[in-house]
């Protein structure tokens, strides 16, 4: 029997990252940081049964410029894990499957993350 001198799997030097792979795994990572971040949202509420004066200090940070972020951060984890959960359902349904058609959806779920966390800052800041 001839032994295959070819490795098993690609090497990290020659492998190179496609963009379904690149969300897949992004898409897990930011699955268990919303876990997380609806625990967290969650403990803010009960803050409320508390009294105001202890849901000033989150008001506090809130207002901060590292809270702002961590608001902003948060509306992408939700908008990319939601538009790329719609990017599943239509593979469920068996649509976009090909390859281009993958690549395409990838970055417009991408690109549309960001421009949809921009749409709920400019409506957050001008009109609540």
């Amino acid at each position: 029997m001839e032994k295959n001198k070819n490795p098993l799997s690609p090497h990290l030097q020659i492998y190179r990252w496609h963009v379904s792979s690149l969300l897949s795994i992004s898409h897990r990572i930011v699955g268990v940081l919303n876990i997380f971040i609806i625990t967290l949202i969650s403990i803010w509420a009960l803050y409320l049964l508390f009294g105001e004066n202890k849901y000033e200090l989150i008001r506090i940070f809130l207002k901060s410029y590292f809270g702002k972020f961590f608001i902003i951060s948060i509306c992408w984890t939700f908008s990319f894990h939601i538009l790329n959960e719609i990017r599943h359902i239509a593979w469920d349904l068996g649509y976009g499957f090909d390859l281009k058609v993958a690549k395409v959806t990838g970055v417009l779920v991408f690109i549309g993350s960001f421009i949809l966390t921009l749409v709920f800052f400019l409506v957050g800041k001008y009109f609540i």
